[in-house]
């Protein structure tokens, strides 16, 4: 039996996409990379204070149809297609505990650690010295792990902000490489 993956060809921004949105708009530097940039609303609000920007997504489609148009769009799982160094990554992972990956813009996998830690593997390498990694997770999932993850990596990981939804916490974790 084969599995079949949703992929859906239209992103919204939503709950997350703003909590991470809140926090980026105080950013600047030369460069920046949206890991999974779906409608291109964080994509856009980077290129104001960033000379350089690239979006990626793994759905071709959803980089055509963009809400918020932008440009240096790449098709690619995470970063791997990338190879260049950035003063800023950030990511809107996919982080909800699954036993299966249906929806791969939502399902992290097993305790919500499977996809995530793809996603970190393709962006480690990415970040500048001093750099840094910006990722929302969820109470829903075992954000300790991945925090722990990034400290392996040998970037300085911690919890700065916190939202409380009616059904989880969303938390937002920055990862300084030193």
């Amino acid at each position: 039996m084969q599995k079949k993956f949703v992929i859906n060809d239209e992103y919204k921004p939503a709950e997350d996409t703003f909590f991470l949105a809140d926090y980026i708009e105080k950013e600047k530097g030369t460069s920046a990379l949206d890991v999974g940039s779906g409608s291109g609303y964080l994509t856009q609000l980077l290129c104001k204070n960033f000379s350089f920007v690239i979006g990626t997504d793994i759905n071709f489609q959803v980089l055509k149809t963009q809400t918020y148009k932008t440009s240096n769009l790449i098709c690619c799982n995470g970063a791997d297609a990338i190879n260049y160094k950035f003063d800023l990554i950030i990511c809107n992972l996919p982080y909800l505990a699954t036993e299966e990956i249906i929806d791969i813009a939502t399902d992290g996998g097993k305790e919500g650690f499977q996809i995530p830690k793809q996603i970190f593997d393709s962006v480690f390498d990415k970040i500048k010295s001093q750099g840094k990694f910006l990722f929302v997770t969820s109470s829903l999932s075992n954000y300790q792990k991945l925090i722990d993850y990034a400290q392996k990596f040998g970037l300085d990981s911690k919890i700065i902000a916190k939202k409380k939804l009616f059904f989880e916490e969303l938390i937002l974790v920055e990862s300084v490489k030193i």
